[in-house]
């Protein structure tokens, strides 16, 4: 038994030592770190040579009681508890003496450290400003030299806006003189022209007995003008009409198309006219008659080949001669156009309504009977549009004189 109890002695003085040599070790590489630095004093060493006199103390106290034969397991505790409070004493002790380390620098050497770290702060600070300003004076001299070119053009383009102005005034004067004497010489002549009409009105009013025959004279030259006029519009347009083309046009094959499909349903004798309209895009116009236009027109809407299924235009004239209307039709299958023309007699301008095989011919039939009195049999609502229905006359007839020959 004695022997086990030598060998456990052992052991524990052992551990003891080992102990003891790390933490005199692990106190030794802080206190070397500490001297490098020029923190260590005298007290630390102090300090760590007690702890170390305590913990050798301590080691041979629990020494003692293991040999004194006490149970094999309390002397395990007892080893257990002593290590853990040895190494918690240490650890307090290590952390004691870093924070120590860390306060207890001197002041001195913390001022001149920070001092220098100041200084090295502004000596950056400084070099980083005189380089900012160096790159920013060459940019400002750059800028500066920018602005006094702009100055220089600016200076100059006043000057020469000034000149153009002083030479423009003394032009203007100049002009405006010669305007002046001009505009004096025509109000002259207007107002000796305005003087002489106003004789010749006084004396022709002075002359006729009856002012109402002044304006029977007055509206009848007005119409004969007016009729002289539509006749050499006519003749112009009827000479257009009947021009041809030194070259073939390109949609000729589509009119041939279109007038054997009218002869074939309605027989030669259904046209009175057709032809390429060259100066509508060669559109293939052709000319019915007044009771074969509504046949026409069917073919043209339901025959599959032709499917002229959109009603684009529908418009009167008055020829004096004649009324006429002109209808254009286009395929949205064939991308093809045609025009229809019908001429009407003038003082009864009647014709089939083309509402039933198009609905957009609505409004534009209303609009040719209440601008030139063309009736639209088989209309569904056949009614002045622009015009009041007390209205008297229609106004795009050549020969249409107001009510009120005043207003």
């Amino acid at each position: 038994m004695s022997e086990e109890q030598d060998l456990a002695q052992q052991k524990k003085e052992a551990a003891a030592k080992a102990k003891a040599a790390a933490l005199a070790r692990r106190q030794s590489k802080e206190s070397v770190t500490e001297e490098r630095e020029g923190n260590m004093n005298v007290a630390k060493q102090k300090a760590a040579a007690a702890a170390k006199a305590k913990a050798v103390a301590i080691a041979r106290r629990q020494s003692k009681e293991s040999v004194t034969g006490e149970p094999e397991g309390n002397m395990d505790v007892a080893k257990q508890k002593a290590a853990a409070a040895a190494k918690a004493k240490a650890v307090a002790i290590a952390r004691r003496q870093s924070k120590e380390s860390v306060t207890g620098e001197p002041e001195g050497n913390m001022d001149v450290a920070k001092q220098k770290a100041a200084a090295a702060a502004k000596a950056k600070a400084a070099a980083l400003a005189r380089k900012q300003s160096k790159e920013s004076g060459i940019e400002e001299s750059e800028r500066s030299m920018d602005v006094a070119k702009q100055k220089a053009a600016a200076a100059a383009k006043a000057k020469a806006a000034a000149l153009a102005r002083k030479q423009s005034k003394e032009s203007g004067i100049e002009e405006s003189e010669r305007s002046m004497d001009v505009a004096k010489q025509k109000a002259a002549a207007a107002a000796k022209a305005k003087a002489a009409a106003l004789a010749k009105r006084k004396e022709l009013v002075g002359k006729e007995e009856d002012p109402e025959k002044a304006k029977a004279k007055a509206i009848s030259a007005a119409k004969a003008k007016a009729a002289a006029a539509a006749k050499t519009r006519a003749r112009v347009e009827e000479s257009t009409e009947v021009h041809t083309p030194d070259e073939p046009s390109p949609n000729q094959s589509i009119l041939d198309q279109i007038v054997q499909a009218i002869e074939r349903n309605l027989g030669q004798g259904a046209l009175t006219d057709y032809y390429i309209n060259n100066l509508s895009k060669d559109v293939p116009t052709l000319v019915a008659k007044p009771d074969t236009y509504f046949q026409i027109a069917k073919i043209l809407r339901y025959d599959e080949q032709l499917n002229f299924h959109y009603l684009s235009e529908l418009h009167g004239t008055d020829f004096e001669t004649h009324m006429e209307i002109y209808v254009h039709l286009y395929s949205f299958n064939t991308n093809h156009s045609a025009a229809l023309k019908v001429k009407l007699d003038r003082d009864s301008p009647v014709v089939p309504s083309l509402v039933p095989l198009w609905s957009g011919a609505n409004w534009p039939e209303c609009e040719a009977y209440d601008l030139l009195g063309i009736l639209f049999q088989g209309h569904p609502d056949l009614k002045r549009i622009l015009l009041g229905e007390d209205w008297i006359g229609y106004p795009l007839r050549k020969d249409y004189q107001p009510y009120d020959v005043e207003v």
